[in-house]
């Protein structure tokens, strides 16, 4: 067939309809609810299910004992705290390297000798106070250098990292200082309904941080903003500020497992909390969070958590040692990035 100059046309087809099987054709309910945080939480419970059932098997005379079972919620308590804090950070598209250290610092400062004196003086609420104080006052401090310094995340909570870790020696004088008030010990070693008191903070923060999440503005926000954070400010959200509140709650979480962690060894030291931020990132991103921001859901993180604190305790229960646990963490750290990068959405968003 040709054109009236002769050039040669190729004929004309009619592109045939995409079939219903193609790559736009609707998800069934039951496919959106799995392709969901639904979904993704299904697949840490039957993560954690699996390590129970080794649990049982390799240890059945005292892995699903009470006394075991609380054991391992008493352990998760304090990395979990600092877990909720990690997961708005990284929502957001952060990260805060500094929580361990935070963490440090605000455990020698609520026992030096002053605070513990006043606190006789007065109550041992004060020590509280003071550690939440300084887990606030670092995290404002990370956030305003990040949102407003315009520094990276990484480098910002590096320098904070060093800085808080090097203050804690020089209060403490490179010494372990004692609580001396026995109403905070007798609170923080109490326990409600057979419940540790621990696990019970754990579990009011966990909470708080869902509806935080979840349930308001804020999360929506957070969410955002670690989506498209050129996108948040079009749309009227004051990125800076916001992050900058963001970071403050994670070191107001570093500020609670301070405390946390002061009622469980009744010291403060500046060696508390060592590499407590990796352990955090991990169950974070295990728990589905991306570390590329803009998705991610508490229940995951709580998840993330218990997955690699039974994990050790299958390990302890083994007599196995503290470098296997070490690789078994790292492989596990790998494949739920792998994972990641496999089935994240294009955005980056959540469902």
């Amino acid at each position: 067939m040709s054109d009236r100059t002769g050039v040669a046309v190729a004929p004309q087809t009619t592109t045939p309809p995409e079939s219903s099987s193609g790559p736009d054709k609707p998800k069934s309910g039951l496919q959106r609810v799995l392709s969901g945080s639904v979904g993704r939480n299904l697949g840490l419970v039957v993560a954690l299910l699996l390590i129970v059932v080794v649990g049982a098997i390799t240890a059945p005379d005292t892995f699903l004992s009470v006394n075991n079972t609380l054991t391992i919620l008493r352990q998760a308590s304090i990395i979990g705290v600092i877990s909720i804090g990690m997961t708005l950070v990284i929502i957001a598209g952060g990260i805060d390297l500094s929580v361990g250290s935070v963490l440090g610092l605000a455990s020698v400062a609520a026992t030096i000798a002053v605070v513990q004196n006043f606190s006789k003086e007065t109550h041992w609420i004060v020590m509280v106070i003071v550690a939440l104080a300084v887990g606030l006052a670092a995290g404002i401090i990370n956030g305003v250098v990040i949102a407003y310094g315009k520094v990276v995340a990484f480098m910002a909570t590096l320098a904070m990292l060093v800085a808080a870790r090097g203050l804690a020696e020089i209060l403490a004088e490179r010494r372990t200082l004692q609580v001396g008030d026995r109403g905070f010990i007798t609170f923080m070693n109490s326990d409600i309904l057979g419940v540790d008191m621990l696990i019970w903070i754990f579990a009011i923060v966990a909470l708080a941080g869902w509806v935080l999440l979840n349930r308001t503005t804020f999360g929506r926000r957070t969410i955002a903003i670690g989506g498209n954070r050129e996108a948040a400010r079009l749309a009227g959200i004051d990125v800076k500020r916001h992050l900058m509140w963001i970071y403050a709650l994670s070191g107001l979480a570093a500020g609670i497992a301070a405390v946390m962690i002061l009622g469980r060894t009744t010291a403060g030291t500046s060696t508390h909390g060592g590499l407590y931020e990796l352990d955090a990132i991990a169950a974070v991103v295990v728990g589905g969070t991306l570390l590329a921001g803009g998705r991610g859901t508490m229940t995951g993180t709580v998840f993330g958590v218990l997955i690699f604190t039974t994990l050790n305790n299958v390990f302890v229960q083994n007599n196995l040692t503290s470098s296997v646990q070490a690789v078994a963490k790292g492989i596990i750290i790998v494949v739920a990035v792998l994972l990641q990068q496999r089935f994240a959405k294009p955005t980056g968003r959540s469902s």
